[in-house]
């Protein structure tokens, strides 16, 4: 184990006992009481003492323990309609999955867009953000890397050997790979956890309802200038791949495609299932308005697709599914927690009072409304860099809410800008999976990762504050 872990495992309880127990009282008893829990959840969340997901749990243990809230209202939280939202989203990508038709949708994008070296990057861009805003931003970078493996190796075994533009393609090809992942979940809904953990937080304690279709108004315009900007930094700046011409590429692709063969039935019908959920997603408030008895929200209808994966029948007489419930072993259940982990959270901090506190000291300080904006954005930005995106919005999402009323701003236009800046770590391997996983690959090393990095994570700062500024008021 390593001593990060061994010291944290033990400084998060510790300091817990020390905030709970101090002679004097830092906000009040209660709030002190969440506090001291907040405390010891952000330790083992850093360190990875444990768990994150184990870590949510403490809520559910500690509330009821210490008076915070009852054990039926801290239970409410982990079966919030946002996260059986996003277990729905869930049973959608692993039927994709299931049927290797997000594999067969990535290849197809792919050589639609070129097999020139620049248009190859693209085409591995724009397939890997298109699959990332339906499943998980791992599984996409799981299913694109070995595609994208198979072209680099032909550079690796030509005739000139590895030379410095095919090391440029290998790196903005495995960079472009991560980038896409982590920017193209921004896009919808379900395509990122901090995504739901923020529109959990809004409904649960503010009301406030933001659509599948609104969120992709403002997710996919930010979701495509970002993975634009990423894709001319590298190519064009950073890591050109002048005078590399190759058209193996057109071949890998086209045996890939082949090896999957015609699209099956049960292909098909994941297809069909899939597109008419995206349909009513999208559609959704239209639908209500003609059939206002439905009262359709997004929750329902994630559930209805994730029941159709299980019992629309394929073969009646073969007793043949899409799914059965042992595919859900690959669910990622711990993720479901720890929303609810930090949707408690949430709870906890409005109850104990902290989120009126923190709304009165903004609002009494007379700080500069875009100037907390571009400072909490950057602060998410980097910070998230070095901890759990998903982790760090449950705890921070209820104190920028706070810090949104002490500034007389909507919570919506706070918000959302800090929540989208979670998704944007392009420097560290160890800031998001896709990082890690194109990290693993050989091809990358981590100051070129970083050199990259930090250039995207300061436009991603500026487009951000941009937002905040101008399109978030515009939308909502």
């Amino acid at each position: 184990m390593e001593l990060s872990k061994k010291a944290g495992l033990f400084i998060g309880p510790i300091l817990f006992f020390i905030i709970r127990f101090l002679p004097f009282d830092l906000v009040s008893e209660k709030g002190d009481a969440v506090i001291a829990v907040a405390v010891w959840m952000v330790i083992w969340w850093i360190t990875e003492a444990v768990s994150i997901s184990v870590t949510a749990l403490l809520p559910l243990l500690l509330f009821p323990f210490l008076k915070i809230m009852d054990i039926g209202d801290v239970g409410a939280n982990y079966g919030s309609p946002i996260i059986f939202l996003f277990f729905g989203g869930f049973v959608l990508a692993l039927a994709l999955e299931k049927v290797n038709l997000h594999k067969r949708i990535a290849l197809n994008i792919i050589k639609i867009t070129g097999t020139t070296p620049n248009k190859v990057v693209l085409g591995f861009m724009i397939a890997t953000a298109s699959l990332s805003m339906w499943i998980s931003n791992t599984a996409t970078t799981v299913v694109m890397l070995p595609i994208a493996m198979s072209v680099i190796n032909l550079l690796v075994n030509d005739a000139d050997g590895f030379t410095k533009s095919d090391q440029n393609f290998a790196l903005s090809v495995m960079l472009g790979i991560a980038f896409s992942a982590n920017a193209g979940g921004v896009a919808t809904v379900i395509g990122t956890p901090p995504n739901s953990v923020m529109i959990g937080l809004l409904e649960n304690e503010y009301n406030i309802e933001i659509s599948f279709l609104k969120w992709m108004v403002l997710g996919v315009p930010f979701s495509a200038l970002m993975i634009w900007i990423s894709y001319l930094v590298l190519v064009k700046w950073m890591y050109p791949n002048r005078d590399l011409v190759f058209s193996a590429s057109k071949d890998v692709i086209s045996a890939e495609l082949k090896k999957l063969g015609t699209m099956s039935g049960k292909e098909k019908m994941v297809l069909a299932i899939f597109g008419v959920t995206v349909f009513l997603w999208i559609f959704r408030t239209v639908i209500n308005g003609l059939f206002p008895a439905l009262k359709l929200n997004d929750t329902m209808i994630s559930i209805m697709a994730a029941i159709a994966m299980f019992s629309i029948p394929y073969n009646m007489k073969k007793g043949d599914f899409i799914l059965v419930w042992k595919d859900t072993q690959k669910l990622a259940w711990g993720i479901l927690v720890l929303f609810g982990g930090g949707l408690a959270l949430a709870k906890g901090m409005s109850v104990s009072g902290i989120v009126d506190m923190v709304s009165a000291a903004i609002g009494d300080s007379h700080v500069s409304v875009l100037f907390t904006a571009i400072l909490l954005i950057t602060l998410m930005l980097f910070m998230t860099e070095l901890m759990s995106n998903v982790a760090l919005i449950a705890v921070l999402a209820p104190v920028v809410a706070g810090i949104a009323i002490g500034l007389n701003v909507p919570v919506l236009y706070l918000l959302i800008p800090v929540t989208i800046a979670s998704s944007c770590a392009f420097m560290l391997p160890m800031a998001t999976p896709p990082n890690a996983i194109v990290f693993a690959s050989g091809y990358v090393k981590v100051g070129e990762m970083a050199r990259v990095g930090v250039i995207l994570n300061i436009i991603a700062v500026a487009l951000l504050v941009l937002m905040f500024q101008f399109v978030v008021p515009l939308l909502f």
